[in-house]
């Protein structure tokens, strides 16, 4: 997946810009994508406080992010 970033006239990153095409599989997938700015129910909130101790227990079960952008990209294509 392509990506633009936009800056602002002192240089600091503001904005991602990806295709319109692959906006529209990324919200085929999840189509909730929209509502990713509204508070998070109290079971998410205790899934992620689960997820981040056992990171912290043991991180190196976690993937990079380069790892994570190519499994992304291969669900993308």
């Amino acid at each position: 997946m392509p990506v633009n970033y936009v800056s602002d006239s002192v240089g600091d990153t503001i904005a991602v810009q990806i295709p319109i095409s692959d906006w529209k599989k990324i919200k085929d997938k999840y189509p909730d994508v929209d509502d990713l700015d509204g508070d998070l129910p109290q079971w998410q909130k205790d899934m992620i406080d689960q997820r981040m101790k056992a990171i912290a227990d043991d991180p190196d079960s976690v993937m990079g992010i380069e790892g994570l952008f190519d499994e992304l990209d291969k669900e993308i294509e």
